[in-house]
């Protein structure tokens, strides 16, 4: 039996060919149902969740009086989340796998404390010093992945360990210091900064351009071998409404300074592992060994190397948020933010990834970290205290899990 896969090519090829086994001479309500059925599957699944995020965002435009929707505000916006959207698609990865990291928010801090050391005392070049942050990052995610992957110690109680242990590692690195100034303009102008007209328009064309024909490219593929495809009409609906999205997020960031480098970074990482966890033989073994890690192995999969390399990615990953993190604050500080690794996750369950494993889509980062930077940013502007903000946060997170089991539940009931 298999749980309901939104973003699994092979659990889609393969339900698609039962549905021709059975629905063969489909009535005309058969075939509503299932284009019904189907809208809600793929990459239109995240229609409840934008159906959230567009009640969030009428609630908070009426209530603060227009200010939410102001092309300030959400260029504001959009970057404070940037560093939640990098560590969200590291624990989408390790969610895939239906592992768990816990380290993530201490791995991000440690990393950039490496990386601001090396450039503020020892006077290196700044991108060797973002690269040695990055493979402290690497580095520390190959210890993790060999607990995990070969001694088998559960994942939550070695990135549980891993996190007070790399908060410690912070403490080294930092020394007396509790806070660190980076003045090195190259790092300070990682998130900062705001890209010219040319490059803010061209480059997310080029990017809404290039998934239009990974679109067209996949239904074209498909339909040559005989597969189901989706209805032409949702995928017109998809691709209509990626365009008018990003469209509109430019005009309004243009009419402010301009699109922030820091977001195009960060979309460029979505797309980036959109396309390797859609497009390539890692991506589907990934989602193979999410869904079940025996079969995976029978089949020939290499279970301990895929696990060794994603939680590699992963760390990797929170090592470039923290430095985006320092980027934007201009330091890096021995404290840890105390939600920033809950709300990377919740950003990754809140748009649709499964906390079983196997089912979900990188896309749910953009989803879900908008949510969450929503409502951070709305309760900022009704000058809500921290404790609301944490309720709030809290009810949308249980929400997304408890449909998440009730969407799971229900699949597996249903086959």
């Amino acid at each position: 039996m298999k749980s309901l896969d939104r973003d699994t090519p092979q659990d889609q090829d393969h339900s698609g060919s039962q549905d021709a086994l059975v629905h063969q001479p489909a009535t005309a309500a058969s075939r509503a149902r299932f284009n019904l059925r189907s809208l809600m599957q793929g990459d239109l699944g995240f229609i409840p969740v934008i159906l959230t995020l567009a009640l969030i965002t009428i609630y908070f435009q009426l209530t603060t009086s227009g200010v939410f929707l102001q092309a300030r505000n959400l260029s504001n916006l959009t970057q404070q989340i940037v560093t939640i959207g990098i560590l969200s698609i590291a624990a989408v990865l390790v969610l895939l796998l239906g592992e768990i990291d816990l380290s993530l928010a201490a791995v991000a801090q440690a990393c950039a404390a490496i990386m601001a050391t090396v450039s503020v005392y020892q006077g290196w070049n700044p991108w060797l010093a973002i690269l040695a942050g990055l493979l402290a990052g690497a580095l520390i995610g190959l210890l993790n992945g060999f607990f995990i992957a070969v001694l088998r110690v559960p994942s939550f109680i070695v990135t549980l360990a891993g996190s007070i242990a790399y908060s410690g590692l912070l403490l080294v690195v930092m020394g007396r210091q509790t806070t660190l100034v980076v003045r090195d303009p190259v790092i300070r102008s990682l998130a900062p900064t705001y890209l010219n007209p040319v490059l803010g328009w061209g480059i997310p064309l080029v990017c809404l351009g290039l998934y239009a024909l990974g679109v067209w490219y996949e239904r074209r593929k498909r339909s040559q071998a005989g597969l189901s495809v989706r209805h032409s009409s949702q995928t017109a609906l998809q691709l209509v409404g990626a365009a008018a999205v990003t469209i509109i997020l430019i005009f309004l960031f243009e009419s402010y300074q301009g699109v922030p480098q820091a977001v195009m970074i960060a979309l460029g990482l979505v797309l980036v592992f959109w396309i390797v966890l859609r497009k390539t033989p890692f991506g589907r073994h990934l989602y193979a060994v999410g869904g079940n890690a025996e079969a995976a192995r029978r089949a020939g999969i290499g279970v301990v190397r895929m696990k060794i390399t994603v939680f590699m990615l992963a760390s990797t990953l929170a090592a470039l948020g923290g430095i985006m993190m320092t980027s934007r604050s201009t330091a890096v500080a021995t404290q840890i933010s105390s939600t920033l690794l809950l709300n990377a996750i919740a950003a990754a369950v809140i748009g649709g990834v499964s906390l079983f494993g196997g089912r979900g889509s990188v896309w749910a980062v953009v989803l879900g970290a908008l949510v969450i930077g929503s409502l951070d940013n709305g309760l900022d502007l009704l000058n809500q205290d921290q404790s609301v903000k944490n309720i709030v946060q809290g009810a949308v997170l249980l929400l997304a899990v408890t449909a998440d089991a009730v969407v799971r539940r229900t699949g597996l009931k249903g086959r």
